[in-house]
């Protein structure tokens, strides 16, 4: 796998979550420990066995559990499993400090080879979606279909609503932005993630934003926090950058794996425009275009994520069948 680690890579101590994220009922979370990174890694026990494996890889500032409803869903039909990168959720930070695309692809590689459980209906969102799609380029043996819910691929002309998260990656700005805001309640930034990563923030339950508040009051407990959301967007921007055959619109023209896209409509960060590039790109690909969702469709319409999800593998089931020899 091709270089493209952070120039400022550097080794972070390991310090390990003052609290634990929270669990809801009927997952599991367990630590996994790989050559130079622990992964935290959340999943829901399948109904049945024999079902087929499922990986799930967040975005950036995201955690396992922006999949706890899609897994919820998906119980009855898949074995779910789903990452804490590096340095988020309960995932400490890697040892050498790469935040890169390449770095988590190749984390996400580690992790599927030592668990043995490829190839997996691979599934990312934004970031973790530029992450999944490197994995199918270059590890095709390990990913069955691709699932990519708004992916962070490069954008000619990203929307204005996108600049700030990616002013994040300036060297400095994230320091000056904890300091700007170091009086801000957590409901108050809670509020503000929600109101740009949700189509309609309305949606969200009372519950459901209660849990949002505990969670992101947690993460500002992390000493690391700032530090692994800037250098994860320089690692994202970086990626934009990328040209010939490290380009990700490259990497996404040689994966062969079917492949579901997903995008919001009223998504802010990625371009609904980016849909049609997408499909044309993706060689076996499908679109599903949700009218009122935004960054996050997983969590703002995870019914209809399920239900794209299993005519996906049904589909790719049948096509196997179709294509095996008949003795």
């Amino acid at each position: 796998m091709s270089s493209t680690e952070s120039p400022d890579a550097r080794a972070v101590p390991v310090v390990p979550p003052g609290r634990p994220s929270r669990v809801s009922a009927g997952e599991e979370v367990r630590t996994v420990a790989l050559p130079g990174v622990t992964l935290a890694v959340r999943s829901r026990p399948p109904r049945m066995p024999g079902l087929p494996p499922v990986l799930c890889i967040h975005g950036l500032g995201g955690s396992s559990q922006n999949w706890s409803a899609l897994m919820e869903l998906l119980a009855g039909d898949a074995a779910c499993e789903a990452l804490d990168l590096p340095g988020f959720g309960d995932s400490p930070p890697p040892d050498d400090g790469d935040y890169s695309i390449t770095g988590f692809a190749r984390t996400v590689i580690r992790y599927l080879d030592a668990s043995d459980r490829g190839p997996v209906h691979l599934v990312g969102n934004s970031m973790g979606g530029a992450i999944a799609t490197r994995v199918a380029a270059v590890r095709p043996d390990l990913v069955r279909t691709l699932t990519l819910i708004s992916p962070a691929l490069p954008e000619l002309r990203p929307q204005r609503t996108a600049v700030p998260t990616a002013l994040i990656a300036v060297p400095g700005v994230a320091a000056l932005f904890a300091w700007l805001t170091k009086d801000w309640t957590p409901e108050r930034r809670t509020r503000d993630v929600l109101a740009l990563c949700y189509g309609d923030p309305g949606r969200v339950t009372s519950e459901g934003f209660a849990l949002a508040v505990a969670e992101y009051e947690r993460r500002l407990e992390l000493p690391y926090f700032w530090d692994v959301m800037a250098r994860s967007a320089r690692g994202v921007v970086d990626a934009y950058t990328l040209g010939g055959q490290h380009s990700l619109w490259r990497q996404a023209e040689r994966v062969l794996a079917p492949t579901l896209l997903v995008y919001g409509m009223r998504d802010q960060l990625v371009s609904i425009r980016m849909a049609r590039r997408a499909s044309r790109t993706f060689r076996d690909s499908r679109l599903l275009t949700l009218v009122e969702s935004g960054h996050v469709a997983m969590m703002e319409d995870p019914d209809a994520v399920a239900r794209a999800f299993r005519d996906l593998v049904a589909d790719t089931v049948t096509a196997d069948r179709s294509a095996s020899p008949r003795g």
